[in-house]
């Protein structure tokens, strides 16, 4: 089986004009041209909304119209025109941050009242440089102050001692592990606001029982879909362990060990009572497959504070191997518990910026920050971001601050080489295509959107 698949056909379909003029447009163009011509439809047009413009009148329309009955007419359409296209419309877009531009050198103004100073002014104006712009983007944007985390690390941990205390209670006899909070809001990767934690709920084995079967020796072949065998049953029949009775076919199910946790939990627990003694309004996220929790703040509170969604995830741990019981991720085979290559990564990454004080690590809270502001983006998510840059790392050895420039610029290629292909391979499973997952309509919005800022990077960092 193959696990490198590639675009899939999304469900989401464009509006109906834009369907009118692609099914022309596939006749004189071709499918990809076709496809590329609607993309760039698209992006123009997000781009003006987004600035602000497209309300203004019907221009918007009538110039994206002319866009694409411009590219239809002729089949010679160039990857190089529509970049200037859209590097037209955000640099008028973009006008009204000349003067947030010029603060760091801002000129004299005209004295009109004076008869002695000249008539003309020469005003000159130094342009923030790329580097510049990433430090600042990453300052006041990208970031989370200290503050931000400890208040969202603090409330998340008054959560987890809540839910350990009712499951020590309610479940006496179960084999658990402390609870403790895990992810990027306590690896210092989470981006542009502290709106989401992990609580880690370790499930304990008996390891004469018990054995984790990795994906490639299972039935399902999957590298990432791994499984729970029950061993000598023969001389240790079931009953012998509390997890038998979440058997089935002879595997711990993860599905039926998460359904036992969002009884226990997420429907038995008082969660007014949680919500006065904490003083936020917490309570569980209806229709989700996953085990989250929603907390926000008070009228009384400030309103400055974030809404914060927690995860409650059930893991396994063997050695440096975490499985975690995420049936949304091994789907259609809920049985079967996810491993999870977020720690690989993270360790990593740390371990190389330690070696030669690099910043990786910025670089991916850069892109990261980038994909979650900018909506054309948004689809790619944190774990294609992290191995793009642990594979970069093998060839460029040079990740000082002083290279941010540059190493961000080549992230911007390296995508759009990957995107081309539609695939991007996992640093620790080559097997695995972390692309797999966005459909052809999101491979192409988000191909444009970066090939649009391959030339000029800045267009990300409004």
């Amino acid at each position: 089986m193959n696990f490198k698949g590639g675009r899939r056909r999304g469900e989401d379909g464009v509006a109906v004009v834009i369907d009118f003029l692609l099914s022309n447009a596939r006749l004189v163009l071709g499918v990809g041209a076709a496809a590329m011509l609607g993309i760039a439809t698209l992006a123009v047009k997000r781009l003006i909304e987004r600035a602000g413009r497209a309300a203004e009148d019907e221009k918007v329309e009538q110039k994206i119209s002319e866009l694409t009955l411009t590219a239809a007419a002729s089949p010679a359409v160039t990857k190089k025109g529509l970049e200037g296209v859209v590097t037209q419309r955000v640099a008028k877009a973009t006008g009204h941050q000349k003067a947030d531009l010029d603060q760091q050198n801002p000129a004299s103004s005209e004295d009109t009242s004076s008869k002695d100073q000249p008539k003309t002014n020469i005003v000159h104006l130094c342009v923030p440089t790329l580097q510049d712009r990433l430090l600042r983007f990453y300052r006041t944007r990208a970031a989370l102050s200290p503050q931000e985390v400890q208040q969202a690390q603090s409330r998340a941990l008054d959560i987890c001692t809540e839910i350990q205390g009712f499951l020590r209670s309610r479940l006496a006899d179960t084999p658990l592990g402390e609870m403790s909070l895990g992810g990027s809001l306590l690896d210092d990767l989470q981006v542009v606001s502290a709106d989401h934690a992990c609580l880690l709920v370790p499930v304990q084995l008996e390891a004469s029982l018990w054995r984790l079967v990795p994906g490639e020796e299972t039935l399902l072949t999957h590298p990432l879909h791994w499984m729970v065998r029950r061993l000598n049953t023969e001389y240790f029949p079931r009953g012998r362990s509390y997890w038998d009775r979440y058997l089935v076919g002879g595997y711990l199910s993860a599905e039926a060990v998460v359904n036992m946790f969002s009884k226990v939990v997420m429907e038995t627990m008082n969660w007014p009572s949680v919500s006065s003694t904490l003083d936020c309004l917490v309570g569980p996220v209806p229709g989700g497959p996953g085990l989250r929790l929603e907390i926000r703040p008070t009228s009384e509170r400030s309103t400055s504070e974030e809404t914060l969604f927690i995860t409650v995830l059930p893991v396994l741990r063997e050695a440096d191997v975490v499985l975690t019981a995420q049936p949304e991720l091994t789907s259609p085979w809920q049985h079967a518990w996810h491993l999870s290559l977020y720690p690989w990564e993270t360790r990593r990454l740390a371990q190389l910026d330690a070696a030669d004080d690099g910043r990786r690590r910025t670089t991916l809270k850069l892109l990261k920050a980038v994909c979650r502001l900018n909506p054309a983006l948004r689809p790619l998510g944190s774990a294609p971001l992290a191995n793009l840059v642990l594979h970069l790392s093998e060839r460029e050895g040079d990740w000082s601050e002083a290279s941010l420039h540059l190493r961000f610029r080549q992230c911007v290629a390296e995508l759009i080489g990957h995107l081309e292909q539609g695939v991007l391979l996992s640093y620790f499973k080559p097997a695995v295509n972390l692309l797999s997952g966005l459909t052809e309509e999101q491979v192409d919005q988000v191909g444009f959107m970066l090939y649009c800022a391959a030339s000029q990077p800045e267009i990300l960092l409004i």
